[in-house]
């Protein structure tokens, strides 16, 4: 729907005006002109026929009407369009052609901006190529940082001092989504991300004791200014955390000593809290049962030194000290077993990717036995629970032995799931050959592994316990193949978020921005706030249906966030709804989720509030965002949440940047901006497509004087689509 341009209402208006003058002056001129005689005769002529003079003057003027829409359509419209196309190019950095349209100087003066802006976008890449040649040395420092974050085995968080995030590595996003009350839902999104409050896990009281201990040895000159405290969790997690200092950048002593911000390194010890608590108990059990056995024994021993004490008597106290003796020796053993299944849990184990520890143990067997390794199924997508150099060790060791006692020329390895629900992988070493006894597997299976030169006091049987995991002997008879098979835990997927087949990403995500160490006025209200200053939860939601208020439901809702003029596209929230009710077969090709998808799936009640989590402190942005807030909003009684930030709607924002445009869908605001659309008609693509087309309308709200929160909704809220309800 396109809104009729004010200009050619005010032509019709003055040829209206126009016409109607003169046909009054015309009137008045016959008037003077003729006697009265004349002017009663014409008048008599024409008084019947008022009604056709009108007539023909409502006639003429649609026919003026109608020429001055097509003169609009063909050379103002077309001209305004280009301008306003134009501006995007100017104020952006969007790269595409302009389409010619309209009168043929229009058409001409497209085809000269396209030149323009060709010469722009060469002189641009000449520009950009020098700047990245002087910027070489920082990136490569940069690429550094963010390989050292993406590799710590410890958590490692960064704040201002405002609390909020400017840096985590990939240690820290898995222990926060250990940490998060609805992991399956938010995945920890709603406690870490960049520009969160890390006061949603810490108590801001504890974090500011420890930023003034690390400021008080700063001023001491301390070499090490850190302080440590631990801390539980709202979910009931148990955490060590150590604090850092960041300081402020500058060669002034003072300048040194003033804090920018801080960083935390996190270790969750709950784990090893609750073991040490068992232990304590065990000791304590074993302490005081001893004292208790120990006194006993010393008084049957007291007793038994009486040399008249009769035989029954002798035989009920050597009794005592068999018994409490035995009842000893229990509870040793008791705190032995715990000790080694402490032990074995506390074995370092990794997640690594099944492909990858078949492909490292085939090299391996090569390299150390000389055997060739056949390729063999291996399920590419399964992840493992391993300490790999020990499992690693038992394959070559097993490979060897085969190799040295029976001749096997060529060896198979596969990976394949145990089952559904069972949690565990199936990892065979095949072979051709003869048959092998039970007894020969035992004793290679008790063996310290020993491989040419190198011993290990190891057995396959110790590194299969370690694992929790069993190992056994088959024969295939048909296919003339024996396996070794060992049963070990699988993990879950690294990183494996729905969001990434809807996203182009880099090879290593950002998970920093040091932008934000940079003050902000806390004090400041947020309508008052710059546009390019404030966190952004885009979203979009998918339903059965457009009535929310006849019974229609969410069955899909994505989201992701921008912090500081930066889509993060990590940080995303992407959940499947079950609405309860029928899915209409009408809207399944639209948006392509199936009744069979949603069964299972959690309801909206659940899913709402790992949602608001998400969306906290954020300002909401979707398009035509009061199709979406409807649908929230009904459920606010229900879950008892009221999703009250301020929101910003794209197709508002566009038709205030763009009025003359002919269409503001989404797909159409991504042409103009260049925007890529992947995805469409899901919630997680819609999402990602509306958050980018907003990074692109920010500039041109600036261009208009648009520049703060207060001021984009205000003047979204007088464009024609605003008077738009569900």
């Amino acid at each position: 729907m396109q809104k009729t341009d004010r200009r050619l209402w005010w032509l019709l208006g003055a040829a209206a005006l126009l016409s109607l003058g003169w046909l009054l002056a015309t009137l008045g001129l016959l008037r003077a002109t003729l006697a009265p005689e004349a002017r009663a005769a014409v008048w008599a002529l024409l008084g019947d026929r008022l009604a056709l003079v009108g007539l023909t003057w409502a006639a003429g003027m649609a026919g003026i009407a109608w020429a001055l829409q097509r003169w609009f359509a063909h050379w103002i419209t077309p001209s305004v369009q280009l301008a306003e196309e134009a501006q995007v190019l100017l104020r952006t950095d969007v790269v595409r052609e302009l389409p010619p349209k309209g009168s043929p100087e229009t058409r001409a003066l497209a085809a000269l901006f396209n030149q323009l802006v060709a010469q722009r976008e060469d002189l641009r890449r000449q520009m950009d190529a020098k700047v990245r040649e002087a910027a070489q040395g920082i990136e490569q420092e940069k690429s550094r940082l963010a390989a050292l974050m993406s590799e710590l085995t410890q958590s490692v968080v960064v704040c201002n001092l405002d609390g909020r995030i400017l840096l985590y590595n990939n240690r820290a996003r898995m222990q926060f989504r250990a940490l998060s009350q609805a992991p399956r839902l938010a995945d920890g999104a709603e406690l870490i991300g960049l520009g969160r409050s890390i006061y949603t896990v810490f108590d801001r009281k504890l974090v500011a004791h420890a930023l003034e201990s690390v400021q008080q040895r700063l001023r001491r000159g301390a070499a090490n200014p850190a302080a440590q405290f631990v801390t539980t969790t709202r979910a009931g997690q148990l955490l060590r955390v150590q604090m850092a200092p960041v300081r402020q950048v500058g060669s002034d002593a003072a300048e040194a000593q003033t804090l920018a911000g801080f960083v935390l390194m996190l270790d969750n010890i709950t784990r090893d809290f609750e073991e040490e608590a068992a232990r304590d108990q065990l000791l304590l059990g074993l302490t005081e049962g001893s004292r208790s056995s120990l006194a006993n024994i010393q008084a049957a021993v007291e007793m038994l030194d009486y040399p008249d004490l009769e035989p029954a008597m002798r035989e009920r106290f050597l009794g005592v000290v068999r018994d409490e003796v035995r009842a000893m020796g229990e509870r040793v053993q008791r705190l032995v077993d715990d000790a080694s299944d402490g032990l074995k849990t506390r074995w370092p184990m990794e997640d690594m990717l099944g492909a990858d520890l078949v492909l490292a143990a085939g090299q391996r067997i090569t390299e150390v036995c000389g055997l060739p390794v056949n390729p063999g199924e291996v399920d590419g997508g399964l992840w493992l629970r391993v300490e790999s150099f020990s499992l690693m060790q038992a394959l070559v060791y097993l490979s060897a032995r085969l190799h040295d006692e029976f001749a096997v020329r060529y060896v198979r390895l596969r990976l394949q799931p145990a089952g559904a629900g069972q949690h565990k992988a199936l990892l065979d070493l095949a072979w051709s050959g003869q048959a092998m006894s039970t007894e020969t597997v035992m004793g290679w299976e008790m063996d310290p592994m020993r491989v040419g030169g190198e011993a290990s006091a190891l057995s396959v049987r110790d590194v299969v316990e370690r694992h929790g995991g069993a190992f056994w002997f088959e024969r295939d008879r048909a296919s003339h193949q024996a396996f070794f098979r060992f049963l070990l835990p699988t993990a879950q997927p690294q990183e494996q978020m729905d969001a990434a087949q809807f996203v182009r990403t880099d090879s290593r995500p950002e998970y920093y921005d040091f932008d934000l160490f940079r003050p902000t006025a806390r004090t400041q209200a947020l309508e008052d706030l710059p546009l390019t200053a404030l966190a952004y939860t885009v979203f979009d939601t998918e339903t059965t249906g457009l009535n929310p208020s006849q019974g229609d439901e969410i069955i899909q809702i994505g989201a992701t966030r921008i912090v500081n003029g930066k889509l993060l596209r990590q940080e995303s929230f992407e959940q499947l709804v079950d609405p309860g009710r029928p899915i209409p077969a009408a809207s399944i090709p639209i948006h392509g989720i199936t009744p069979e998808m949603v069964r299972g799936q959690p309801g909206i009640l659940e899913v709402l509030p790992a949602f608001h989590a998400f969306a906290q402190d954020t300002v909401l942005v979707a398009h035509n965002a009061a199709f979406d807030m409807r649908f929230l909003q009904l459920k606010e009684k229900a879950t008892g949440l009221a999703f009250d930030q301020p929101v910003l709607d794209t197709l508002l924002l566009s038709a205030l940047i763009h009025p003359h445009q002919d269409s503001h869908r989404l797909e159409a605001i991504a042409e103009r901006f260049n925007v890529t659309v992947i995805g469409r008609h899901t919630a997680m693509g819609d999402a990602m497509v509306t958050a980018e087309v907003f990074l692109k309308l920010i500039p041109l709200l600036a261009e208009k004087g648009i520049h703060t929160l207060g001021q984009a909704r205000t003047a979204a809220e007088r464009t024609y689509y605003a008077r738009l309800k569900y």
